[in-house]
């Protein structure tokens, strides 16, 4: 009957020191997988695309909510003015 345990002492540590190699780089490029900053960094032209897009759309979703609140020519009777801004009685 063969001895299962026929590998000597140098062997196992020889494959110990090759396992904690693998999982050194793993752990190294799991590191670097996750670094955000690094991410944020390269694709960095385009959020700032997005975001001037954004806030474009939000700042004329703003500008056309305020005309169409505060507009000139609306139909009622005046009941207070400053300066261009009119209170109107639509009644």
């Amino acid at each position: 009957m063969a001895d299962s345990n026929s590998r000597s002492v140098e062997d196992i540590r020889h494959d110990l020191e090759q396992e904690r190699e693998q999982l050194a780089t793993a752990a190294e490029s799991l590191r670097e997988s996750m670094n955000v900053t690094a991410a944020v960094r390269s694709k960095l032209p385009v959020l700032a695309v997005g975001a001037l897009g954004a806030g474009f759309f939000l700042a004329g979703g703003i500008g056309a909510t305020a005309r169409l609140l505060m507009r000139r020519g609306r139909e009622g009777e005046t009941k207070a003015r400053v300066g261009r801004f009119r209170l109107v009685d639509r009644d």
